[in-house]
């Protein structure tokens, strides 16, 4: 692997020297794409069939060449791919041509780049929904990345790695934002552009037309959706630099006729005339203003910001990867680059959420077909070895038998499953030592729960050795498997990928994940935890431009951010850092009270870093990794949407500029607070009640008995640990729950004996007033001591003894309410009393 990466170092130069001698021709052939109107173009089709024909022609001259035919020729060469246009004779550049390898490689070098391949001309373009194979232009985008890392070399080191990238620049406030409804403005986005783009591109760019091409900005049947689409080629702060202008005007990209041109394609008369409107749309929109005394940085928006969320994973040997970037629709889409791509389709109760994922709800799942997933099977039979990574949210930590990938059959057929056991993760697979139900499973033991009802990065790995292994959150939890390793020659290669259920609807798991991808080969702990720290999910590096201010070239201050949820952004990690590899620090920089602003204004709330007071030094500054500047971290409230909320930096002091931050009005007295009481002790929820019973009876909530019961009267239980919030129906609830759990622990001999001893198992059928006898019979004692000793004698001794007197006054009445009453029945009554007593759910 390593040689594969050196001798891929080696060929950059080489291929430098060949792109830049090919830029000039790539961007002709590239306009001269369509001309007289525009040449056809391929029509997006949602289909994960590719068809590629056998290739007889010259064999690839060179290793490069090869490695290039292998990883991403071979991918686009299908007619409903790139093939369908830039064939030989087709449009130019053709790179996918399959008569001769060595000629579209050729014509493939000038549309990568070797340093930041997520900068190629190939990503962006299908990026932009330029003959995207797919619905989502994003899935297009991440899979073509991929195909150009393993051809360049950066998947035979198998991670990714990020290249800062300067924004454009643009100054805080003063910008224009685009107006929520596109029939606003004067002149609105409805008369201005949106004619232009119905008129003359709904003949591709529309859902409804014949040959229907993504993005859909010349729908003219809903505007709104159309208004989305088109606002990313649309600059409103120089309308000359926007793409529908530049298509025209520069590529030549479908220009209409004028009234001067008799008939022939104008491109000069139609680009003017979109620049006109464009701009005509953009006068109409006013300036966002700003305080002008304010010291600000540059201004930069989310998606101008570099993207960090696969940055420096570990991404080799996987085989289906699944981001989630597409936000809409019924499809979340493979971008692992591996054929067939094992898309998902989405059904039931299953919605997406911002910043990449989805959320599971009951009745949900996502579900790849079983001929795409057979790539699953064929790949991991193949290596022995196997690995699931998942960044999970669970609802709670009380749901059981909830998978949340699988790769199964039925709910007791499966090859490999990663599953929450209430607060813990569990894994199951089918191999030579196990069963077709991959049981004996590994559950994880830790004491206070692996599993929790928060964002955790989730791994299981097998290896025929160890078996199955779990880590949490980058950490082994050291379970060990307890079957070990085995083959996977018993594998069943009709089964379908799965996420949040099982393939029959009956193991739901209910909660947001923001990212599967699986491996075939079992991840070392140094992977893992290099994947933890890369995190997860729409994340981005923002530079916002300070170099007019600390005199330091190409200088930035650098967050992290990311939309954290359908409602707001975090940001985090303010570092200085400048793209200049050799600016340096001649003097100390002050930098004191740093304020995040966004839309022109400075956010009323979460400004954490107001009392930052460090300076910038060259002792503390690193070329590679900048200086960080706080290690805190804060949440801004989503505006106009990732798209269009516009972020700027303001500085009480920065380097010599400086500015006296006034606070604005404080806020109102608040109402004297409410003196009512509140009580010292709280109930149960839900999810406590259930594991409190199982510990104390050893019952466990998987137990059908219980857990039927439990699935159905949770809701009835309490939700809350707050006492007013107790109401009658929590506490029939509770004891519902409580006799289940009591019944079960006397229905088995091993769990009654280890709660009462054996002296009842003689006289389970018994009367109970006959066995029991009068208040302080040995055999009252029996029952009593049981249950006193499960709410604990040491711990609330009174309480126990509280506990202890109604069993005995208990198991005096019920033989007179019952005089049939077995010592079974008896036994059960007063456990169930004793479980469902404030002794237990109280806390």
């Amino acid at each position: 692997m390593q040689s594969r990466l050196s001798d891929a170092m080696d060929r950059l130069p080489a291929r430098r020297a060949l792109q830049a001698t090919a830029a000039a021709a790539m961007l002709a052939a590239l306009a001269a794409c369509s001309s007289s109107g525009g040449a056809p173009t391929t029509v997006n089709q949602q289909t994960t069939t590719v068809t590629t024909q056998s290739y007889t022609g010259p064999p690839p001259q060179n290793a490069d060449i090869q490695a290039f035919q292998v990883n991403l020729w071979q991918n686009v060469i299908a007619t409903n791919r790139c093939g369908g246009c830039h064939h030989q004779g087709g449009q130019s550049p053709m790179f996918a041509r399959s008569d001769d390898v060595n000629q579209a490689y050729q014509a493939a070098l000038p549309l990568v780049n070797l340093t930041n391949p997520s900068q190629s001309t190939l990503v962006l373009k299908v990026g932009g929904g330029h003959n995207c194979w797919v619905a989502d232009p994003s899935a297009c985008a991440a899979t073509m990345l991929v195909w150009i890392q393993n051809w360049i070399g950066a998947g035979a080191s198998s991670t990714t790695a990020v290249v800062l990238t300067a924004p454009p620049v643009q100054a805080a406030g003063g910008g224009k934002q685009f107006p929520a409804d596109p029939t606003v403005g004067n002149p609105s986005y409805q008369s201005t552009v949106y004619p232009l783009l119905t008129r003359f591109c709904s003949g591709c760019h529309n859902p409804s037309s014949a040959s229907p091409q993504q993005p859909y900005f010349a729908d003219p049947n809903n505007i709104d959706a159309a208004y989305v689409a088109a606002q990313p080629k649309i600059d409103l702060a120089q309308p000359n630099l926007s793409r529908f202008y530049e298509r025209l005007a520069t590529e030549f990209h479908h220009c209409w006729p004028t009234a001067s041109s008799n008939g022939a394609p104008d491109c000069p008369g139609s680009s003017a005339a979109m620049l006109t409107q464009i701009t005509a749309f953009a006068n109409g929109i006013a300036v966002t203003p700003i305080d002008p005394t304010l010291v600000v940085s540059n201004a930069v928006s989310l998606t101008q910001g570099t993207i960090a969320s696969s940055g420096s994973r570990f991404q080799g040997s996987m085989i289906a990867q699944y981001m989630f970037e597409t936000g809409q629709g019924s499809t979340a889409y493979d971008t692992s680059g591996v054929t067939p791509e094992a898309d998902l389709t989405l059904s039931g109760n299953v919605s997406w959420v911002g910043g990449w994922g989805l959320m599971f709800g009951a009745g949900s799942s996502a579900q790849a077909s079983t001929s795409a997933s057979a790539k699953l099977g064929t790949m991991i039979q193949a290596s022995g070895e196997y690995s699931i990574e998942a960044w999970v949210a669970p609802n709670n930590v009380a749901q059981t038998n909830a998978w949340i990938v699988s790769y199964s059959g039925s709910n007791t057929t499966r090859n490999m499953t990663l599953g929450q056991a209430a607060d813990q993760y569990d894994g199951m697979t089918r191999s030579s030592v196990t069963d077709t139900n991959g049981m004996p499973a590994l559950v994880t033991t830790t004491t206070n729960g692996a599993a929790q009802a928060a964002l955790q990065h989730v791994v299981l790995t097998y290896d025929p050795v160890n078996g199955q292994k779990i880590y949490v959150n980058g950490v082994f939890t050291g379970d060990v498997d307890p079957s070990k390793g085995g083959s996977f020659a018993n594998w069943d290669s009709s089964f379908a990928l799965v996420l949040g259920n099982e393939t029959s609807g009956q193991r739901q798991w209910q909660g947001v994940i923001k990212m599967v991808t699986i491996y075939n080969t079992a991840l070392t702990p140094a992977q893992i935890t290099q994947n933890f720290n890369a995190g997860v999910g729409q994340k981005y590096y923002l530079l916002f431009g300070v170099s007019s201010l600390t005199g330091v070239n190409q200088s930035y201050v650098m967050f992290t951010a990311s939309q954290y949820d359908s409602y707001t952004y975090l940001f985090y990690n303010p570092t200085f850092i400048s793209l200049d590899p050799n600016a340096t620090i001649a003097s100390s920089i002050p930098v004191v009270g740093l304020r995040i602003g966004v839309n022109g204004t400075l956010a009323p709330a979460a400004q954490s870093y107001a009392t930052l007071n460090t300076s910038i030094t060259s002792a503390g500054y690193n070329a590679t990794t900048g200086q960080q500047l706080s290690r805190l971290g804060t949440v801004i409230p989503v505006s106009l949407g990732p798209a269009n909320d516009l972020f700027f930096l303001s500085f009480d002091q920065l380097g010599s500029s400086t500015h006296t931050f006034v606070d604005p009005p404080g806020i109102p007295t608040p109402p004297v607070p409410n003196n009512t009481p509140v009580p010292d002790y709280g109930v149960a929820t839900f999810e406590r009640v259930n594991l409190t019973f199982s510990r104390l009876t050893g019952v466990p909530i998987t137990d059908p008995v219980v857990q039927a019961l439990y699935l159905s009267s949770q809701q009835a239980m309490p939700a809350t640990p707050l006492v007013s919030a107790f109401t009658s129906s929590a506490q029939t609830a509770i004891s519902g729950l409580a006799n289940s759990y009591c019944g079960e622990l006397m229905a088995s001999a091993s769990l009654r004996d280890a709660f009462f001893g054996t002296g009842l198992d003689a006289s389970l059928s018994a009367s109970a007033s006959g066995f029991f006898g009068a208040s302080g019979s040995p055999q009252r004692a029996i029952v009593i001591n049981g249950l006193t000793n499960a709410v604990g004698t040491t711990a609330a001794p009174q309480m126990a003894s509280a506990v202890g007197t109604e069993v005995d006054a208990l198991i005096t009445r019920v033989p007179q309410i019952n005089s049939a009453a077995t010592v079974t029945q008896a036994t059960v009554a007063a456990c169930t009393a004793s479980l469902a007593s404030g002794a237990v759910t109280l806390q």
